[in-house]
């Protein structure tokens, strides 16, 4: 890359909403703006999914903290009765349902959250054709052309749809890729985190996620092929950008889920980049999946939802083959 101008262009690196900065010296504190409680509109949330933790979450987070006005958890499914009545009870949800199909009519908007993406697609595909806003836990589906056509669906029928990850969206990672926008030139990035290549909640998909989601927000997601090595439980996967650029992520199975490191390859070595910001950035995430369900307005674009989707499939093409694999589109 020729100069950092040409970075950003093929970064295609956004402008950064809730951030504020007077100088692009990493030096510079930036000023964070409060996260928005919504409309106060009502809004009448189902939850389909109950194994994992994010089901007791939203209903904490509706329903006892009453952080968004307007806005209940009022019905959930669970994969098994066990793991429903847990969640309903952790998340004060009223109501059980023993059918997804149950929750049609009940509801204004829905978050789907199994631990296996697998199954998201199947599920989401009723609501999204009867209009109901969805927010779809990630990642968002296990295949690219799956998540494609349900996508193209909700595009169709006007269903305001979005996925996201707390590493890869709001301020936190917003700050992370200005200061990466304000180096002068950089060769290749470095990115760690958390992943199970042999998980049975679909391999490097789950916890994986995270890492890809984080390094496409930071440098972009222009990337034409990703090539995975492994030696026994460790892994890395490289990213071959169109524009000359690569990048490195280091998944490991024993890696805490909150540590994820980047480091920017520069004329001048290694450079670690840290956030200069301590939030809660989980509620920024919320904020914005609040407002989708109150005004329809989605905070993602569908490509960039997708394009993670497509670098895990081919990620999990190339553990098998060892050899550079191309992103399906």
């Amino acid at each position: 890359m020729d100069s950092r101008r040409d970075f950003l262009m093929a970064a295609g690196l956004g402008a950064v909403s809730t951030l504020a900065f007077t100088s692009s010296s990493s030096a510079q504190q930036p000023t964070v703006e409060p996260w928005d409680p919504g409309t106060g509109k009502k809004v009448r949330v189902g939850i389909i999914g109950a194994e994992n933790s994010h089901s007791r979450n939203f209903g904490r987070v509706f329903n006892i903290e009453n952080r968004f006005p307007g806005v209940k958890a009022v019905a959930i499914w669970g994969e098994t009765d066990a793991f429903a009545e847990f969640s309903a009870k952790e998340g004060q949800i009223p109501k059980i349902v023993k059918r997804q199909e149950e929750l049609l009519g009940l509801i204004d908007a829905l978050i789907i959250d199994h631990r296996h993406a697998k199954y998201h697609v199947e599920a989401a595909r009723p609501f999204i054709e009867a209009g109901i806003p969805l927010f779809m836990d990630k990642p968002f589906s296990y295949r690219y052309a799956e998540g494609r056509d349900l996508l193209e669906l909700a595009r169709t029928n006007g269903t305001p749809v979005t996925s996201m990850s707390t590493a890869g969206y709001g301020p936190i990672v917003d700050d992370v890729a200005a200061q990466v926008r304000g180096l002068d030139e950089i060769f290749s990035i470095v990115t760690t985190g958390r992943s199970d290549i042999h998980s049975k909640y679909g391999g490097v998909f789950f916890y994986g996620i995270h890492v890809v989601e984080r390094l496409f927000k930071v440098f972009g997601d222009e990337v034409e092929m990703v090539r995975a090595t492994r030696h026994g439980s460790h892994t890395t996967a490289q990213f071959k950008y169109l524009n000359g650029h690569l990048a490195t992520a280091i998944l490991e199975k024993g890696y805490k889920s909150n540590i994820r490191e980047l480091y920017c390859v520069t004329p001048q070595g290694m450079i670690e980049i840290a956030p200069r910001i301590d939030v809660d950035n989980s509620m920024y995430c919320y904020a914005d999946i609040v407002r989708m369900f109150q005004t329809g307005w989605e905070p993602r674009t569908h490509d960039a939802i997708l394009r993670p989707i497509a670098a895990l499939e081919a990620i999990e093409r190339s553990i098998q083959t060892e050899d550079w694999e191309r992103l399906p589109s």
